[in-house]
């Protein structure tokens, strides 16, 4: 701008220092010419008058161009100083703009680990959330870590977005997983054993503090239930080293010869595995304490099968043994474009996960390290991937103690799911969803709406067709037997099922021979996607016509987990909604690819593009001085596109309330990259599931649920739905989970810009716990209701009679 504007003023000036010089030579022709060329250099004299004032006339035209050029670039200047300057920086260039996707994960462990930490809590509850953090460290490694390691097998060093090559994330991960451990079993012994021993329970963590009473109980109990089903392994040169499964607990054993020298130092290496059909917890008499009070006693069932190794090895002296444990390569590889019968090869490949490479090892601390040595170099494990276990290996036994009757003082009282309002009469459910949507939140209410869905369209005769896509669906599933029956029923009954479910496989081939063989048409699943869209869709002939009726949800169909994890669903029978509920299955099911979706926003194809319009649009409202708002609630945000998006949204001056629960590759709350986003991870009693999406949109809000988070696998890897909460009074609802999500101070964890995680300083605060809000609000609202109802209180008085 400023080069154009400097030519524009030399070149006025040139213009006037012309015109100047012409003047001049014509003054000098005057005085030399002679009389008798008078006449002629007059002529000449107009002629020349004329071209300057052509020459003049051209220049008062570039002034006056000129001029409005500057008053153009004058009013351009003053408009940018007026609204926010557009961002010219590219954060996707810088990968300190984003975090490392596993070591976000490890972050969220931390913070369930917290929950354990956390002396608030009733002491059973510390129990149940140290165990989730074992069980969530298991899938970590099973999946994540094995992905990793096939990378640096394979040679691939491509970085990350946060710029780590695979093998820099194994080693960071490895660090930071060894901090966990140990904080773990440091939250342990230190300070739930004496907690527990305080309050009843002892729990004896090595077998030689059993007492002679104790230990006599053990011996007969070994004997009687479980020396029969033990089977001793040796390895020498006649016996291969034994096949260990993935995640058994094993004792590994060091023996030598008896009557053999003591110094001989020919050791053999012997192992059994403790065997998962007995339980691990085993309760050993009640013992009298000094106040006269009962403790109840258990110990665990390695112990007792290690203080009785001697009988399982006759010949031999044990020099050292040790329980340890193995992490295997739990993550398939399925070639889908060459299986004949996808089925068939997920069956295939799940009998393989059980001896995948061994990627971690658990065992005591204070392990032989000749024993070590021999499991180091049998199973091929890498130093960084050992972990020496100071206490009980795998603490997901945690969750059995939680089941231990006798101790509710200590375990927080379990909630029952609450009946939705709207279905609190003596309707038909399909009568309520033509009064008006019905919005569903669980666990908060009951899961039973949408059993009672399936299950009422299989019995109505009405209904003509049923379709649904199942992800993870529960061990004895009524919504299984309902479509079932609707098959038996002689309904047209569509069911995807998701044979890619991981650790899921087998229980979906299992339903799916099932549905089969009931008369369902299946299908398995798309070539390349996983489909974890949660939908449902019944036809229904009504006395005008055919009706669609749908359910959507941000949550599996499985009955079990609706009462563990937070979710949002919709029933409807919206027009729209129910067109593209049925393009959704034609696309499932054959090669349909519709044109348009009237509100429906379906991956791989749409959604991305959905939500990049949806935040750039609030990004131009901000620009242009209008309030812009943005509130979203996921599992998990990594896509990098996504949060390219909400930096510079944040920089355009958008406001940005996220709650993410699990993995944030967004960096919050940094100047310059993030100063309008804040980020927040609830951890409670309740899984955080749901999906929720917020936008101000000039005023008029638009929110939208789904089953995608904001992560590359959602977005272009799988079958994922968003849908609109257009009701107004839903959509109030909808903005009110968040917002009051998003005043929670006692469960929540907010981001720091340095990537760590802070409790928020609850001192003079009024403390909101969102879970159990919820939970207060959903028991108000169904008692409400049984009050208010009319036809619930209605007194029929019979007529007396008259005597006659």
């Amino acid at each position: 701008m400023a080069d154009s504007v400097g030519k524009q003023q030399s070149a006025k000036q040139t213009v006037k220092e012309t015109a100047k010089e012409a003047s001049k030579q014509a003054e000098k022709a005057r005085a030399e010419t002679s009389k008798a060329e008078k006449v002629k250099a007059e002529a000449s004299k107009v002629e020349k008058a004329r071209a300057e004032a052509s020459k003049a006339e051209k220049a008062k035209a570039e002034v006056s161009k000129t001029d409005k050029a500057k008053a153009e670039s004058t009013k351009d200047v003053k408009l940018k100083m007026e609204k926010p300057a557009e961002t010219t920086v590219d954060f996707a260039a810088d990968p300190n703009n984003y975090v490392n996707r596993e070591l976000s994960w490890l972050e969220f462990n931390y913070r369930v680990l917290s929950e354990a930490r956390d002396k608030s809590l009733p002491l059973f509850e510390r129990l149940k959330f140290l165990s989730i953090t074992a069980s969530n460290l298991d899938e970590f490694y099973m999946v994540r870590v094995a992905s990793l390691k096939d990378m640096v097998h394979a040679k691939y060093t491509k970085p990350d977005i946060a710029g780590l090559t695979p093998q820099e994330q194994l080693d960071k991960i490895s660090e930071k997983t060894h901090q966990l451990v140990e904080m773990q079993y440091s939250t342990y012994n230190r300070s739930l054993l004496p907690a527990l021993k305080a309050n009843g329970l002892r729990v004896i963590t090595e077998h030689e503090d059993l007492t002679e009473k104790e230990a006599a109980f053990a011996d007969e109990y070994f004997k009687k239930n479980v020396y029969p089903v033990l089977t001793p392994m040796a390895f020498d040169s006649s016996r291969p080293f034994p096949l260990i499964r993935n995640k058994t607990l094993n004792i590994a054993a060091l023996l030598r010869k008896k009557k053999a020298d003591e110094t001989d130092d020919e050791l053999e290496f012997a192992m059994v595995q403790v065997p998962s059909v007995i339980p691990r917890i085993v309760e050993l008499p009640r013992e009298v304490v000094e106040d006269g009070k009962e403790q109840r006693v258990v110990i665990l069932l390695e112990e007792i099968i290690e203080r009785n190794m001697p009988s399982l090895f006759l010949n031999y002296d044990i020099v050292a043994s040790h329980p340890f444990r193995i992490m295997r390569n739990a993550d398939l590889t399925i070639d889908e474009e060459e299986a004949v019968d996808l089925l068939e090869e997920i069956q295939k490949q799940l009998k393989k996960r059980q001896w995948g490479e061994a990627i971690r090892l658990e065992i005591e601390d204070n392990v032989d390290k000749r024993l070590l040595k021999i499991l180091r170099k049998e199973l091929s494990i890498n130093s960084q991937d050992i972990f020496g276990i100071n206490g009980p290996l795998d603490l997901t036994f945690l969750m059995k103690m939680y089941g231990l009757e006798g101790f509710d003082l200590f375990k927080t009282s379990r909630y029952v799911p609450q009946p939705v309002p709207a279905l609190m009469n003596e309707d038909d459910i399909f009568t309520n969803i033509r009064k008006g949507d019905i919005l569903l939140h669980h666990p908060y209410q009951s899961f039973d709406p949408v059993v009672n869905f399936v299950r009422s369209a299989a019995r109505d005769p009405e209904v003509l067709a049923i379709k649904q896509t199942l992800y993870r669906v529960s061990g004895n599933s009524p919504i299984i037997a309902a479509l079932a029956e609707a098959a038996d029923n002689g309904k047209q009954v569509s069911v995807l099922v998701e044979l890619k479910a991981r650790f899921d496989e087998e229980n979906n081939i299992n339903w799916a021979k099932m549905l089969e063989k009931a008369g369902c048409h299946v299908i398995y699943g798309l070539v390349g996607l996983k489909t974890h869209s949660k939908i449902t869709l019944v036809v229904r002939m009504e006395e005008d016509g055919i009706r669609r009726y749908v359910h959507l949800g941000t949550g599996n169909y499985n009955d079990s987990t609706a009462k563990l994890y937070t979710d949002c669903g919709i029933l409807t029978c919206d027009p729209q909604i129910g067109e593209d509920a049925t393009a959704v299955f034609n696309m499932l099911s054959g090669y349909s690819e519709p044109l348009a979706w009237n509100k429906l926003s379906v991956a791989p194809l749409w959604l991305r593009g959905r939500f990049l319009r949806m935040i750039r649009r609030e990004a131009e409202h901000a620009r242009n001085g209008k309030p812009a708002h943005i509130m979203a609630k996921m599992n998990s945000l990594c896509d990098k596109e996504i949060i390219t998006a909400l930096y510079e949204a944040s920089c355009a001056g958008v406001k940005i309330e996220m709650i993410i629960r699990g993995i944030c590759c967004l960096k919050a709350g940094v100047p310059g990259l993030s100063e309008n986003i804040s980020v927040r991870s609830i951890v409670g009693n309740f899984l955080e599931h749901s999906r929720i999406f917020y936008f101000l949109n000039d005023a008029s809000p638009e929110v939208y649920m789904g089953s995608a988070d904001w992560m590359p696998r959602n977005l272009d890897r799988r079958v994922e739905i968003m849908f609109p909460v257009e009701n107004e009074t839903l959509k109030e609802q909808v903005i009110r989970i968040l917002e009051i999500e998003l005043e929670d101070n006692v469960k929540a964890h907010i981001l720091q810009p340095d990537g760590t995680y802070e409790k928020e300083d609850k001192r003079g605060k009024v403390l909101v716990n969102s879970q159990e809000q919820f939970c207060r609000e959903a028991i108000m609202m169904a008692k409400e209701f049984r009050v208010d109802d009319p036809a619930r209180v209605r007194v029929f008085t019979p007529i007396e009679s008259s005597g006659v």
